[in-house]
């Protein structure tokens, strides 16, 4: 399929007059969080809040800081999340993803509002029962 960039508009929410930063992304269905380079952290003065141990491509394991709160925004849906700061792209992983209800087309290598909820984000907040 090749790699998949889509736009994004990134912010603080604990620092409102700072404008929010668009950017490309690599949205990665693979990867389940944000990441962000350091230098959009410092841009966004993002708060570290935790050191998370992560594994990358390579398999070699390292400490990253974990910082937030991020806006997430694309089109007219937009998620809350946390982020690592590790690589030099943003990464869109998985979790914010799911949460603003987006997919990867393949055949456009492209990022879309779920087909089946074009209006607004929809969730399943249950487990299905058997």
């Amino acid at each position: 399929m090749g790699l998949v960039y889509t736009r994004i508009s990134l912010s603080n929410p604990r620092e409102p007059a700072l404008a929010p930063m668009e950017v490309s992304a690599l949205a990665d269905t693979g990867a389940l969080l944000l990441c962000v380079p350091q230098h959009v952290a410092v841009q966004l003065k993002l708060q570290e809040l935790y050191q998370r141990e992560v594994t990358i491509a390579d398999g070699k394991r390292q400490l990253c800081p974990y910082v937030g709160p991020v806006h997430v925004t694309f089109g007219n849906r937009g998620c809350f999340v946390g982020a690592l700061v590790l690589g030099d792209e943003v990464l869109l992983g998985a979790v914010p993803m799911e949460d603003m209800d987006l997919v990867v087309c393949p055949a456009t290598r492209s990022v879309a509002a779920n087909p089946n909820s074009p209006n607004f984000p929809s969730a399943v907040v249950k487990p299905v029962q058997f």
